[in-house]
């Protein structure tokens, strides 16, 4: 196969990767933006990219090209067992992709019924531990991360504050030790980071999570891993833990990254900070406004196209792998031409990704980000930035773009 092209909404869609810029490296650890919008510009609405590896895959760029993917599993399924690439062998196990597109017992590897029975037992369980003191959690974890901080005059508020609050959440509401929320923290971001320790840290959290599941089969609580354990759905050992390690380091990271970026927003623009203060903004609007401008997954694997059909003008053909810009769609011109207008109220984002497969958990994110930056506005009533705005700086991976400090 030629690096031809045909006709496509810019300046013309590939039908092969030859040529194909990376997704991944130098260039998009430093300007993610810059390349979705260059990538845009000479493609249109789905563009040929290499992820780790220089594995080939569609990024699409559209916000109604990523609709029409994500409302149609029919067409672009989640079961990356039909994934041309990896059946051909060119990606085997030993993939940094393998832990974020690689099939799993899960209910995001699936589509229709077995789908709907694992997803119900997640949803379920998530539904009841929400109801059991998230925010009570939060506010617990939250005072403690400052105690640690407030003495000095001064913090890190990733590293001493984001980086680590949710997953102390988590490991209570999992029935973890709070002592292992660190290395799972650590471990979660690895894994979503990719690169040559990916797997590695992938296999320290099933690990963990593994043994978590025998004591919880010994020794039940009221407690998320308990709930899925017990759940009417019946789930194997194998679905358990893979539940649980979805659940982990997706919640982990996506409300990890949020906080940080809510942080950000009401420390660098003091309209948005006054008006939490005074009353007149809630925090559901801030962090509403990350999602719509930093989503907390820039890019989200992968669909899988069942069949040859065409997105957005390029030819895509069955088996091919389709990774989805939610940071692009976002931010495409074609629904907000003025990227400046206030998106208030409007919950049409992709930041928890859209159809079967939305984010179930998303309440839970919120919660916990609502609570933090309240208690830390509540105890440090004064705080401001230390260094000019500018000096903030942010490092992407394929997957996400994340604040460094």
């Amino acid at each position: 196969m030629n690096d031809q092209t045909t006709p496509g909404a810019a300046g013309g869609c590939p039908v092969a990767h030859g040529g194909a810029p990376r997704l991944y490296g130098p260039e998009a650890a430093t300007d993610p933006q810059g390349l979705y919008s260059r990538l845009r510009k000479q493609y249109g609405v789905v563009a040929p990219v290499l992820l780790e590896g220089d594995v080939p895959a569609w990024l699409v760029l559209g916000y109604r090209e990523n609709r029409r993917v994500l409302d149609n599993p029919l067409q672009f399924s989640r079961d990356s067992r039909i994934w041309r690439d990896w059946r051909e062998g060119r990606v085997d196990e030993s993939s940094p992709l393998i832990p974020m597109v690689g099939w799993r017992p899960d209910c995001v590897s699936q589509d229709g019924e077995p789908h709907q029975r694992l997803r119900a037992a997640v949803t379920d369980n998530l539904n009841a531990v929400a109801g059991r003191g998230i925010r009570r959690h939060a506010t617990h974890y939250a005072h403690k991360q400052i105690d640690a901080f407030a003495g000095a005059g001064r913090a890190d508020l990733v590293s001493d504050f984001a980086e680590y609050l949710p997953m102390l959440v988590l490991t209570r509401v999992f029935g973890l030790a709070e002592a292992e929320g660190r290395r799972l923290a650590e471990s979660s971001n690895l894994v979503i980071k990719g690169g040559a320790d990916a797997l590695a840290h992938n296999e320290r959290i099933m690990g963990i999570l593994g043994e978590l599941t025998a004591r919880k089969r010994a020794e039940p609580g009221s407690d998320f891993t308990t709930g899925l354990i017990e759940h009417h759905a019946g789930l194997d050992e194998e679905e358990i833990v893979n539940h649980l390690r979805l659940v982990l380091i997706t919640a982990h990271t996506m409300t990890s990254n949020l906080l940080a970026r809510a942080l950000q927003l009401v420390l660098t623009d003091t309209s948005w900070l006054s008006g939490l203060v005074s009353g007149q903004l809630d925090i559901s609007t801030v962090v509403e406004e990350v999602m719509w401008n930093r989503p907390p997954l820039a890019v989200l694997p992968g669909r899988f196209a069942t069949a040859d059909l065409e997105l957005g003008g390029c030819p895509i053909k069955k088996g091919d792998l389709l990774v989805l810009g939610l940071a692009a769609g976002n931010s495409d011109p074609d629904i907000r031409p003025d990227a400046d207008v206030s998106v208030q109220g409007n919950q049409s984002h992709l930041a928890f990704s859209a159809g079967p497969h939305e984010c179930p958990g998303q309440n839970i994110g919120q919660a916990i980000i609502e609570t933090a930056v309240d208690v830390l506005l509540h105890r440090l009533p004064g705080l401001r930035l230390a260094v000019p705005p500018e000096e903030l700086t942010s490092t992407a991976s394929t997957w996400e773009d994340r604040l460094d400090s």
